[in-house]
């Protein structure tokens, strides 16, 4: 699936070019068009799509494990918030007008945010548990939008910058955004493979994983530091995507089971399979214009989200 996806998005948009050509343009490049369209255009559009997608698939299935919330994705703990009023600033106060740029305020935006949350959960009296982080996250989601939305309100010129990356999209990306966005990617991921066990034992509720000798607020920290790589990484090279991060762990739990050893490693792959699909479709549906990558998973995520919610022994996991 993850092979199909990939030549799928290298081979289909505006202009389509045959599956047999786009093999070609990597063994017998000739300088033509349809060569130039495949490794120049979407060979780095098709790495930052794997990049997100891997990115927020890990992220869901570590926010869900920590959180032992089945609704958990990255837009709970204010990541998305965080990054797009990092974003909203570089733009208005600094005038940040590029791709690359954006990458680096949205990272750090959703890093802080998502600091103060962990920060806030801890000040309680149990620490910073799966429901207190959840709550945390929501109203810093929602303090953040409210002083999005007044800047955008008093400065037109932010809005029309800001609009291009806030649906969600991995058009007219280039390689220095993959590059840029890779180091944390490849940390968070790291994490996400070492925290399996840690997971699973995070599973069976706080007081049997301190009974089992597990440190839940270290533990809960470090995969912290995984899904806020993770989550801040793709969404400063992307914008934020929704529902990739929610339905993705879910459908690599039908498939490995329980087991968080084998839900992350899935929901790397079926993460990116996901965004490059939705990414091909957003450009066969408008064809010869594109739909954000975002507003398709959207479409698709809705009714999973609707499916997911109707069943209660998923919500808590």
């Amino acid at each position: 699936m993850l092979a199909f996806s990939v030549l799928a998005s290298l081979a289909i948009g505006s202009k389509s070019v045959p599956f047999a050509e786009v093999i070609r343009a990597f063994t017998a490049y000739d300088g033509s068009d349809a060569h130039a369209i495949v490794r120049d255009l979407r060979v780095p559009r098709t790495e930052v799509g794997l990049l997100v997608g891997a990115a927020l698939g890990a992220a869901g299935a570590l926010m869900q494990g920590a959180t032992r919330n089945a609704l958990a994705e990255p837009g709970i703990l204010g990541i998305n918030a965080g990054a797009s009023f990092a974003v909203v600033l570089a733009i208005s106060v600094l005038n940040v007008g590029s791709t690359p740029a954006y990458t680096g305020f949205a990272l750090a935006g959703a890093a802080i945010v998502a600091i103060a949350v962990f920060a806030l959960g801890a000040t309680t009296r149990k620490g910073p548990a799966g429901v207190t982080l959840a709550l945390a996250g929501s109203v810093m989601a929602a303090l953040l939008i409210a002083l999005t939305s007044a800047v955008l309100v008093f400065d037109a010129r932010t809005l029309d910058e800001f609009r291009f990356w806030i649906v969600g999209s991995i058009g007219g990306r280039d390689g220095s955004v993959a590059l840029t966005v890779l180091p944390v990617i490849a940390a968070g991921l790291v994490i996400a493979f070492a925290a399996g066990h840690s997971l699973n034992t995070l599973a069976l509720g706080d007081e049997v994983a301190r009974s089992l000798g597990q440190h839940v607020g270290r533990t809960r920290a470090a995969v912290s530091l995984g899904f806020v790589l993770l989550a801040g990484g793709a969404v400063a090279a992307a914008g934020p995507v929704a529902f990739v991060g929610l339905a993705v762990p879910h459908v690599a739990r039908i498939l490995a089971g329980p087991d968080y050893r084998w839900i992350v490693p899935y929901s790397v792959l079926l993460g990116a399979v996901l965004l490059l699909a939705a990414d091909v479709v957003g450009r066969v549906l408008v064809r010869p214009a594109e739909m954000g990558v975002g507003i398709v998973t959207v479409l698709v995520g809705a009714p999973f989200f609707v499916w997911l919610v109707r069943r209660p022994k998923l919500v808590a996991l």
